[in-house]
């Protein structure tokens, strides 16, 4: 085993409440036992926030620069959705026309506003309508903003343009608007098939009426149609989850994205719980097993698993604007609330859709956050990319950022050991259960190289934050 003692007395040294954490702990079931909980995935790593009166220079500086053939994405926000589902953590604004139309002028507004600068110059690969309930746009409104996108941004020959939505908006005027302005994926939030599963958590359509519409989007023959199931819902039995894996393998789709059910504390679906009108939902140990009996029956089709919780059922899905942010490219933000990366700088937009629209009119690029990237920024986000892929590739991580990661097959030696992952010559590979617990293994990785290489132990912290 290629290690020296120096990170190998670090785990040597770790309380044994810790050890469980960054570690986890030894069992005859990784898949539902390897970690006592499932543990938030950051950074813990921050870069220096500049000066806030230079944001607006530091912008316009990034833009001035070309980006020397590096792949650049853009995201835009739309903060309306027509009902607040149960378990959504990030509503923000019910849909209104008058409120709707005003921040689609502002929108335009701002992707006008830096179309000259050089930077615009370079292509843009992606670009990923995303909120909310970007559908929800009425089919006038959609088109005046997918319009002013091919207008204003380089959009690259083969860019992938995608637009978030839910099933209950494909509707023939809404989809033409989309399809005739250039969008060519479209991702959809159809979270079960079963209609009592669906109408528990506040989705509008029973499952024909799914099905119907995703076969008229799809006979389109113009969009990849991407859809994305949740498991642990409540009255999702394990049978019901199996006929939701089961559909997809029919449905009019190309492919699609399982995503663990998160229950916020805060949520309307936590509430429902809490008051008896909702049976609980799967445990993390239950939801193990769900994802495992999806995984097991998916691995029997012709399809491609493309990352830990997404497969491609065609080659029309790309998955470029995902991928492309795993791996930290550029990405210039546009829209309330919306996130991006230019020059060595994260950004925040104004959340508050009040503050946007009043900015925006005054001719500022509304930021309400600007970090400076931290020093092993691109470390993380290969590692990052890397196993949301479903590997790590030490070798290739040592020789490009530093030789001190090859210390990390101490750890990666005791999680094959736990049935985590499986080592070859210098690439592990996740097993399904460590694809499970993506997230733990993730950020035990990202905090062990923090010690490695700076002499940061920040797990005490994330342990307050994991169990409360």
């Amino acid at each position: 085993m290629r290690t020296t003692r120096a990170f190998r007395e670090v785990l040597d040294t770790m309380e044994p409440d810790i050890f469980a954490l960054v570690v986890g702990q030894e069992t005859d079931n990784p898949l539902t036992d390897a970690f006592s909980t499932k543990r938030v995935l950051h950074a813990d790593v921050r870069g220096a926030m500049p000066d806030r009166t230079k944001w607006p220079d530091l912008w316009q500086a990034a833009l001035e620069r070309r980006g020397a053939g590096s792949k650049r994405s853009a995201y835009i926000h739309i903060p309306f959705c027509l009902k607040k589902c149960l378990y959504c953590g990030f509503f923000q604004n019910y849909c209104q026309d008058d409120a709707e139309t005003a921040y689609i002028d502002h929108l335009i507004t701002e992707l006008k506003m830096n179309a000259a600068s050089p930077g615009f110059a370079d292509p843009i690969n992606a670009v990923f309508i995303g909120g909310g309930t970007p559908s929800s746009l009425s089919a006038a409104n959609a088109a005046r903003m997918l319009k002013a996108v091919q207008e204003y941004l380089p959009l690259a020959n083969d860019c992938e343009l995608t637009l978030e939505g839910r099933v209950y908006d494909l509707i023939p005027e809404k989809m033409e608007a989309w399809l005739e302005n250039g969008v060519n994926r479209i991702s959809l939030g159809v979270q079960s098939f079963d209609t009592k599963v669906r109408r528990a958590v506040g989705r509008l359509d029973d499952r024909e009426t799914v099905l119907r519409r995703l076969e008229a989007l799809s006979a389109y023959n113009q969009a990849a149609v991407i859809v994305d199931l949740i498991y642990g819902l409540p009255y999702q039995t394990p049978e019901v989850w199996q006929e939701d894996i089961a559909t997809l393998k029919t449905a009019a789709v190309d492919g699609w994205d399982l995503y663990q059910l998160n229950v916020y504390e805060n949520s309307a679906l936590k509430k429902e719980i809490d008051a008896g009108r909702l049976p609980a939902v799967a445990t993390i140990r239950e939801q193990a097993k769900l994802f495992a009996a999806a995984h097991d029956t998916i691995a029997g089709w012709p399809v491609s698993q493309i990352s830990v919780c997404h497969w491609a059922k065609s080659n029309r899905e790309r998955n470029m604007y995902n991928i492309m942010a795993q791996q930290g490219h550029t990405m210039l933000p546009f829209g309330a609330g919306a996130g991006g990366k230019v020059g060595g700088l994260s950004l925040m937009q104004e959340r508050d859709t009040s503050r946007y629209v009043q900015r925006v009119a005054s001719g500022e690029k509304p930021i309400m956050m600007m970090m400076a990237a931290h020093t092993s920024a691109d470390l993380h986000d290969a590692i990052k990319n890397q196993l949301k892929l479903g590997y790590l590739d030490i070798d290739q991580l040592a020789g490009r950022f530093d030789q001190r990661i090859s210390e990390l097959e101490a750890l990666l030696a005791l999680w094959e050991q736990r049935g985590l992952l499986k080592r070859g010559a210098g690439i592990s590979r996740l097993t399904v259960a460590g694809q499970f617990w993506y997230g733990n293994i993730t950020q035990s990785v990202l905090e062990c190289i923090n010690t490695l290489l700076h002499g940061e132990r920040s797990w005490k912290q994330e342990k307050i934050a994991a169990q409360g």
